[in-house]
């Protein structure tokens, strides 16, 4: 059964499954269906697909997250951002509307899952930490804006085109004098009831009476209000007629099952879209599964989350859908209604599936302004100008590349901006870490601890140099830390020992080990005893692994109050001490 649980989650909770618990999802499923289905239609509309395609995206693949997902509370879905890079990336091999184009986005779910599914297997969840958060958050708060930006043209009732911030609006000014009226009153008033009930509409409800949280779920309902409410005017006053352009005819009925298309180009071309929509899709549902499961002390498993979200993009391509993720905004609401478990999600789908079987013939009226509206309000709070200001204020760096990020995905493209993020995130790191921080420390009187000489009050020894280094020792910095010894020296005539302080080296790559041998060597040469302290018991044990006890002259000790200690009470004037190696090894087993 154990073996069984790690590769089917759901049997963690549906063992211990209660009629308590299955309340509490079926409240919580009908609040989140009556959020999705709005959602779904407004982010097949952005990916470019039918609407039908969104509806279809959130029935089969919340079942398969189900099954195979560690996160009770994760609402999976049709998201902004991936609907965005859906839209980028089949934009590449087909046009917007034609057979291909839905083929490609299906496509794009099918090689997503596979890819997540892979690794999981591998357990490679770790390459999402290759996104800083700072690229991420840039990221969003572009792609945010690019998607408020696409969707002018439905509030205005124009066509228009673009796939970056310049190109949009370049299409749309020229056409701003064809603007539908209607259209715009229509989007306009439903963008300003819609920002309305997001932030005023509960504080009413809560001043009038009702509970908060029941008050919330209310506001949240503000799409539906809008849809029906607009519905309901171009049937009585017929105003698809009068150039508003609404949904048209969405098909009702049970998903497509069908095996997506097989064309290796294709599937060649799509590829790196796929990578990318994997890693952003698994970045935003993990990071929204761990925030909720803290919250009720439950827990989450990144290489599981592959699989449970492989498992949904699988389903998704398998039954005509396009990619999904773990959706932030319906997670929380899923999690504030009240769910228990992932069957919360399964209720969800038959819900969705009982709106693509009854009421698509109704959203066949719904004015396009209205999801355009919908989508905007939904956008416009991923950008987090608070998170520019913070890292600009305490990062130089990090605020490069998320200023480079949010630049390239505006004026180039979503692809080229996150992969010019990640690069210059990489880039940075490298060369903040090849000059890494370098102190001369001293002893802080009547006590054992060590400090930079710049910044305290501290007490040397002339014959002894103790330098401190803080960061892993690798070849990038290698040569860096040679040269800064070597300066030291040079200019201190009476040095006759040094000792490498180590509380911070986590690791010394074979680059780095040559630089200590080569230092230790050169220093020698020089009269000059070469010493370290305090080295992690990894580290040294990864030195044991090599040679360099075999020639290394000088001693390791466990603490640097030790090391200044004995050097101070052996100095005699003597070049060097040597340690014979059976005390080094002695020594290694305690580096800690």
């Amino acid at each position: 059964m154990g073996a069984l649980r790690k590769y089917l989650p759901f049997l963690e909770w549906a063992t211990s499954y209660s009629r308590k618990d299955a309340t509490s999802d079926f409240l919580a499923a009908v609040i989140v269906t009556v959020m999705l289905v709005p959602q779904s239609l407004a982010y097949a509309m952005l990916a470019g697909l039918p609407p039908e395609v969104g509806l279809y995206a959130s029935i089969l693949p919340l079942i398969a997250y189900a099954l195979f997902g560690t996160s009770r509370t994760l609402a999976v879905g049709p998201v902004a951002v991936v609907s965005l890079m859906t839209a980028a990336a089949a934009s590449q091999v087909a046009s917007p509307g034609s057979a291909l184009y839905l083929q490609a986005a299906i496509v794009l779910a099918l090689l997503s899952g596979l890819m997540l599914l892979a690794m999981s297997v591998l357990k490679l969840g770790f390459i999402a930490n290759f996104l800083s958060h700072p690229v991420i958050s840039g990221f969003i708060s572009a792609s945010g804006i690019l998607i408020a930006a696409s969707q002018i043209k439905h509030i205005l009732g124009v066509s228009a085109g673009g796939g970056t911030l310049p190109e949009m609006i370049g299409e749309l000014l020229p056409v701003l004098g064809s603007t539908n009226w209607l259209t715009l009153a229509i989007g306009l008033t439903s963008l300003a009831f819609l920002f309305w009930v997001r932030k005023r509409l509960k504080p009413l409800l809560v001043r009038w009476g009702m509970a908060p949280r029941a008050a919330d779920m209310v506001a949240r309902a503000g799409p539906v209000a809008a849809i029906a409410a607009t519905i309901l005017l171009v049937v009585l006053f017929d105003l698809d007629a009068r150039g508003v352009k609404i949904v048209g005819a969405i098909p009702s009925g049970l998903p497509p099952f069908a095996v997506p298309l097989f064309d290796a180009a294709l599937w060649w071309k799509l590829l790196p879209g796929a990578a990318l929509i994997s890693l952003v899709g698994f970045v935003e549902s993990v990071s929204v599964a761990q925030t909720l499961a803290a919250k009720r002390r439950q827990r989450i498993l990144p290489d599981r989350e592959l699989a449970g979200l492989g498992a949904a993009n699988i389903a998704s391509a398998l039954s005509g859908g396009y990619s999904v993720t773990g959706g932030f905004a319906r997670s929380v609401v899923n999690f504030d209604a009240g769910a228990e478990t992932p069957m919360a999600g399964v209720f969800t789908a038959i819900g969705i599936l009982g709106a693509t079987l009854l009421l698509t013939p109704l959203f066949q009226f719904l004015p396009q302004a209205v999801l355009s509206a919908t989508i905007i309000v939904a956008v416009l709070s991923l950008v987090d100008l608070a998170a520019i200001r913070r890292t600009f204020a305490y990062s130089k760096a990090d605020f490069a590349a998320m200023a480079l990020t949010m630049a390239m995905v505006l004026l180039v493209g979503v692809e080229v901006g996150i992969l010019s993020g990640v690069g210059l995130s990489l880039l940075l790191f490298l060369y903040r870490t090849s000059k890494p921080h370098v102190a001369i420390v001293g002893q802080v009187a009547g006590t054992e601890h060590f400090r930079n000489v710049k910044r305290h009050d501290v007490v040397t020894s002339p014959d002894i140099l103790s330098i401190r280094v803080d960061e892993s020792l690798y070849f990038a910095n290698a040569r860096f830390l040679e040269d800064t010894i070597y300066d030291a020296v040079a200019t201190r005539p009476q040095i006759r020992q040094v000792v490498l302080m180590c509380p911070a080296v986590n690791m010394i790559d074979a680059s780095a080990l040559e630089s200590l041998e080569a230092i230790a060597q050169r220093l020698e040469s020089a009269g000059v005893a070469f010493h370290l302290s305090e080295v992690k018991g990894p580290v040294m044990d990864a030195l044991k692994r090599s040679d360099f006890f075999t020639h290394f002259k000088g001693q390791v000790f466990l603490t640097h109050h030790q090391a200044m200690s004995t050097l101070s009470a052996t100095a005699s004037g003597t070049a060097s001490h040597k340690t014979p190696p059976e005390s080094v090894h002695d020594m290694a087993g305690a580096g800690a």
